[in-house]
């Protein structure tokens, strides 16, 4: 089977911003690139709380996996990163509140994230 690129809806698709896709499916996988708080409109960062960071974030998320034909209940691993870990509560709420039933398997680490933002996150979903 050959790899199938995903990309956000609101991408312009005359602005590419590296040596990566939104997302890729393969054998019945979506992978999706890491994620952060972009308006795909304008291709810049927009930062905020952490609230407002992870919002933005999962809802990109949720675009680029219902662009592949999926919804977020399908995604069983995701990979988050946090510049500052004592924000894990907050953030934790808010990414909570986007699943219902069984969630994903995760795992969430603080790293050094690049223009500022707060949060960055990955996932695999089955399609």
């Amino acid at each position: 089977m050959d790899k199938i690129q995903v990309n956000h809806p609101d991408r312009d698709p005359s602005f590419v911003t590296g040596a990566y896709s939104d997302g890729v499916i393969m054998d019945g996988f979506l992978f999706v690139s890491g994620q952060a708080s972009v308006d795909f409109k304008t291709s810049q960062f927009v930062l905020g709380t952490i609230e407002e960071e992870t919002t933005r974030t999962l809802d990109n998320i949720k675009a680029i996996i219902e662009a592949a034909g999926g919804t977020m209940d399908r995604i069983v691993k995701s990979t988050v990163h946090l510049s500052d870990i004592k924000e894990f509560d907050r953030y934790n709420k808010v990414y909570a509140s986007y699943f219902q039933g069984v969630r994903p398997a995760r795992t969430t680490v603080q790293s050094v994230l690049a223009e500022g933002i707060k949060v960055e996150i990955d996932c695999i979903v089955k399609i």
